[in-house]
């Protein structure tokens, strides 16, 4: 019996030392999690900022100006910056994965060709801006209005090729956890757009065109600062390459992660963006599209926290994942879920505590506020979703399955979320709301599939896999050189 009693208290005093370990791992996890994920939130509000202050500056002018210029950055945003920061999504399994292997010199090469392939990319969608006026006249929208936001949307073109340098320079620093200089550089280029938007929108008579060059400056301010500070900085000094050919030839397998991460984050943007649309076919339009409007803004806006996290693990589990590490990027994993369901919960509550008054933030229109008040509930569980799905794909791109991130969304969205939106939006008496609840049937299956994938990930298949791939690069690299 003595024996017995021995083995079962040292059994029970191993798992007891096994709990405490796991605890601790994560607890350190999180600390490093939490290191990337706060300056991240930092610099994507304030990027996402610059096109708020825009519209509020511009709001002033009259109501062909905000409407004009609302349309206009939609559409930027929808079929240029998304489409840009979706793409650049890519350095963050490849330039994490190359860091934690330690092939730093591969870091800043994928960076250069990254900001090459996403230059040319920019070239199409130029011409595209160009003639956007003319294509929103072609399918039916008010001559005036379409004029105005071609006008806008033309003059943000130098933006676009300014965000298509930024972006990846954004991903550099951040797989190496390099935070701030990006948020030094954000933060200024936010301070120095608010007084140059003033400026140029209200006493050079340049009217909401000056919005839009106010715009390409602060861009174009971050974008050469971080080069700088990249080509020049002691601390860049061993992820620094030359720009040479072989930035070329990186282009066909930066396209073959970029595209697939493009997909999985521009059909989720899109499937909202058209349940805006739709609820302009509703009875009271004006009503149903600012509600939905107000609900869109706020997610966006709060979807900064989520994003942040989402790239505190991203850079985790590429740099263990390179680093052959798989352990390290399951834990990382495991830490990233605790915090994205702290945070849902937290930030859920607080807007539904303040259900009856945020939002007089966008409107002072009473049946505005109380309809908003009414569809708050939908809006918290939205909350939570976007905080669960924005981690999961973080975890995505970190480990490099952004193919089956797009599955998932356009599964969950475009196969169910929306068709249910539509037959509740125009077949029933829920209207707006219908619409909302078939956009959030569809972010609940996007959860449960990325769930999925994630936790059945074989991290130390994944592990072998990036070396194997660097260690492809690596000959093909000799290979050129020879």
């Amino acid at each position: 019996m003595e024996p017995a009693r021995d083995a079962m208290e040292e059994g029970l005093l191993l798992k007891q030392r096994d709990e405490r370990l796991t605890w601790r791992l994560l607890v350190e996890e999180m600390k490093k999690l939490g290191f990337v994920a706060g300056p991240m939130v930092a610099v994507t509000l304030s990027q996402y900022l610059l096109q708020v202050i825009s519209v509020m500056m511009v709001g002033h002018l009259g109501e062909l100006a905000l409407s004009s210029t609302s349309i206009a950055i939609s559409l930027s945003s929808v079929t240029g910056f998304s489409l840009m920061s979706g793409m650049s999504s890519a350095l963050e399994t490849l330039c994490g994965q190359a860091y934690g292997a330690q092939q730093y010199k591969k870091v800043g090469i994928q960076t250069y060709t990254a900001i090459f392939s996403l230059l040319t990319v920019c070239i199409p969608l130029a011409i595209f801006w160009r003639y956007t006026g003319s294509l929103l006249i072609l399918i039916g929208q008010s001559p005036s209005i379409s004029n105005e936001a071609g006008k806008f949307i033309t003059w943000l073109i130098p933006a676009l090729f300014a965000y298509a340098i930024l972006q990846p320079l954004v991903r550099y620093f951040q797989m190496q956890s390099m935070l701030l200089p990006m948020l030094a550089s954000s933060i200024t280029a936010l301070c120095l757009h608010i007084p140059l938007c003033w400026a140029l929108v209200y006493k050079t008579g340049l009217g909401n065109i000056g919005a839009a060059m106010s715009m390409g400056v602060a861009m174009w301010s971050n974008a050469i600062f971080l080069l700088f500070y990249m080509m020049y900085s002691p601390s860049c000094a061993k992820t620094r390459s030359p720009i040479s050919t072989e930035v070329f030839h990186g282009m066909k397998q930066f396209f073959s992660f970029a595209i697939p991460s493009a997909v999985m984050i521009c059909l989720e943007l899109w499937s909202y963006e058209f349940i805006i649309l739709l609820s302009g076919l509703l009875p009271n339009p004006e009503l149903e599209t600012s509600v939905l409007s107000i609900c869109l803004n706020t997610i966006s806006t709060l979807y900064a926290i989520p994003y942040g996290l989402a790239a505190g693990v991203s850079t985790r589990v590429s740099n263990e994942l390179g680093a052959g590490n798989p352990r390290g990027a399951r834990v990382a994993v495991n830490a990233i879920i605790i915090l994205a369901v702290v945070e849902a919960t937290i930030v859920s509550m607080i807007v539904f505590v303040d259900r009856h008054i945020f939002g007089y933030i966008f409107t002072n229109e009473k049946e505005v506020v109380a309809y908003v008040t009414k569809i708050a509930p939908l809006l918290c569980v939205n909350i939570i979703m976007d905080s669960l799905q924005g981690t999961l794909s973080g975890v995505a791109r970190g480990v490099g399955w952004q193919h089956l991130g797009a599955y998932a969304n356009l599964a969950a969205f475009y196969l169910v979320g929306i068709p249910v939106a539509a037959l509740l939006g125009f077949c029933t008496s829920l209207r707006g709301e219908g619409l909302w609840i078939g956009i959030l049937v569809g972010a609940t299956i996007q959860v449960f599939l990325l769930s999925v994938v994630t936790f059945c990930t074989n991290y130390e298949k994944q592990a072998t896999k990036a070396k194997e791939r660097l260690l492809e690069e690596e000959c093909s690299t000799e290979d050129i050189v020879m």
